[in-house]
């Protein structure tokens, strides 16, 4: 057989798609805790209780290359849980080349929804979660340290934001670094008195129409961090909350709907309340502080057009910001 009847030969047996779709993937365990505020983190990080937390490593398989290190994206779901199109995103950086990390902050604590509460596992919890993942996930072989991202949907998209904002960040580790930020409609109702926020690229995705995290606040915070951080972001026009999804918009009545909210929140990490300017440092207290600003019901649904274009984004930022061009060219 010739050198091209071979080759063919072997194709046909080995479909491509075959070829570029190994995956190894194994659970990481870790041992991260429960702080419910920004601020017992900042000012209490020792004490709080202790949660063994996990998630979901997958690698692609370089058979020719099996000490390949690989750039890394870290994923946080929202308060529904992680859903169709998050594994969507997955799915798409895999094949790019990226391993992912599904971090699984909700089962690791016995939790599927914090939708109507936003108590049960914090934004705090979640991002401590994710530098306490990285601080471990870096240390694996084939995991390049310096090419680690981290993005997130709704509440996964405040974690992908905020922990961005270093008082907090340095709170937990000066060892490691985000390389990359990406917020898929994250809350960005908390005006932060401290606007030091990290260099690595951060970029925000949002809706025009959402009611759940509106964008506007969004909006404003990039401009207060223009010529302070790298930051930018995307607002899809006629687009509501989880515009990526496949799902038709639909209202959730359980939902908050914060359009009405603007909280600050202080160096040391306290979020206060809109009048009484209380710190909202538990349960209790965040509940009587939403009652004066939010209201229930929200709208939640996908928008084909800003579906389409917002998978595009992510591919292109995650290549720009986490790959070489030697990496590039070995796609």
């Amino acid at each position: 057989m010739n050198k091209i009847a071979y080759k063919w030969g072997f194709l046909l047996f080995f479909p491509p798609f075959i070829l570029q779709a190994q995956l190894s993937q194994e659970v990481i365990f870790f041992e991260s805790a429960n702080p419910f505020s920004f601020s017992d983190i900042i000012g209490d990080l020792e004490h709080q209780e202790k949660q063994t937390v996990f998630g979901q490593l997958t690698l692609p398989i370089d058979s020719l290359n099996p000490d390949k290190k690989y750039p890394l994206i870290i994923g946080v779901a929202g308060s529904l849980g992680w859903r169709e199109h998050h594994q969507d995103y997955l799915k798409m950086y895999q094949e790019e080349g990226f391993a992912t990390f599904e971090l699984n902050s909700f089962k690791s604590r016995d939790i599927t929804s914090t939708v109507g509460s936003q108590d049960e596992v914090t934004i705090a919890a979640i991002i401590l979660d994710a530098y306490l993942a990285l601080e471990k996930l870096v240390k694996h072989p084939n995991i390049h340290k310096d090419k680690v991202a981290i993005t997130g949907w709704s509440l996964g998209g405040g974690v992908a934001l905020f922990s961005g904002w270093l008082p907090l960040k340095n709170a937990i580790t000066t060892e490691v670094s985000f390389a990359a930020h990406l917020a898929f409609y994250p809350p960005c109702f908390i005006n932060a008195e401290n606007l030091d926020f990290t260099q690595s690229p951060m970029h925000i995705m949002i809706g025009e129409l959402d009611n759940w995290t509106p964008a506007t606040p969004c909006n404003h915070l990039v401009q207060k961090l223009q010529g302070r951080a790298n930051i930018d972001i995307t607002i899809f026009p006629e687009a509501h909350h989880s515009f990526d999804s496949q799902t038709p918009v639909t209202r959730n009545e359980k939902g908050y709907s914060f359009k009405d909210c603007l909280f600050t929140l202080t160096e040391e990490g306290d979020v206060l309340m809109n009048y009484l300017y209380f710190p909202m440092s538990s349960p209790l207290l965040q509940k009587i502080g939403f009652s004066f600003c939010v209201e229930r019901g929200v709208n939640i649904g996908g928008n084909p057009k800003a579906r389409k274009k917002a998978y595009e984004f992510a591919k292109t930022f995650m290549n720009a910001t986490l790959k070489n061009e030697e990496d590039k060219g070995g796609k």
